[in-house]
């Protein structure tokens, strides 16, 4: 039981990814934060190509798949998704080179 003038401590539940600020560390500059938030940017844009690369290399197999399976798919099908099967893995292998030059500053 709290007696007069005593106060309890408000407590509050923080999200586990919220980010703990350090109180040693003078405020950030804009330059600064500009700087941050352009590695920020770019590490995401890193994140969104890898995954795009992983999806369509998904694709190059599921297109052998097709390409290969005979006449239960239409001709047309096998042979668009052959093209792709053929195709994409240069792409792929065109977006790592591209990736791979990215400033990481």
């Amino acid at each position: 039981m709290a007696g007069k003038g005593k106060t309890e401590p408000t407590l509050r539940v923080v999200n586990a990814e919220a980010e703990v600020y350090d109180l040693m560390r003078k405020p950030e500059s804009t330059g600064e934060r500009v700087k941050r938030l352009q590695m920020e940017a770019r590490a995401l844009a890193v994140e969104q190509v890898e995954t795009l690369e992983r999806l369509l290399l998904e694709a190059v197999a599921l297109s052998k798949e097709i390409a290969e399976g005979g006449d239960a798919y239409p001709v047309g099908a096998r042979e668009i998704a052959s093209r792709l099967a053929a195709d994409l893995p240069t792409r792929v292998e065109t977006m790592k080179q591209i990736i791979g030059r990215m400033p990481v500053k």
